[in-house]
């Protein structure tokens, strides 16, 4: 498996942990969206400063080629379905032990 198939593979699993094991549903909420905003250019930001200087180098085979800010797409996608287990946990757990 390459990163481009884990990368897509975390995406559709965090969008399940969030609609259908947690049941947030953070995905479909305006704070999700705009803490993602918040969050996406320090994520471009690092990236681009980790792959710029070959700190994290990536196999052109691994991966399909298109980057932003110096870094593979697919890491949008990694980045995208940590933030949303994360927080969708996050809520999860606060309304479990709240109660």
């Amino acid at each position: 498996m390459n990163y481009t198939q884990v990368a897509f593979l975390a995406f559709a699993l965090a969008i399940i942990f969030d609609t259908k094991v947690t049941k947030i549903a953070l995905i479909f909420r305006k704070a999700f969206w705009t803490s993602y905003s918040i969050i996406l250019p320090f994520q471009l930001l690092t990236n681009w400063w980790l792959t710029s200087r070959d700190i994290v180098m990536y196999k052109s085979e691994s991966i399909i080629g298109l980057r932003i800010a110096a870094a593979p797409v697919e890491d949008l996608f990694f980045g995208f379905s940590l933030l949303l287990s994360v927080l969708s946990l996050w809520v999860f757990l606060g309304k479990r032990y709240r109660a």
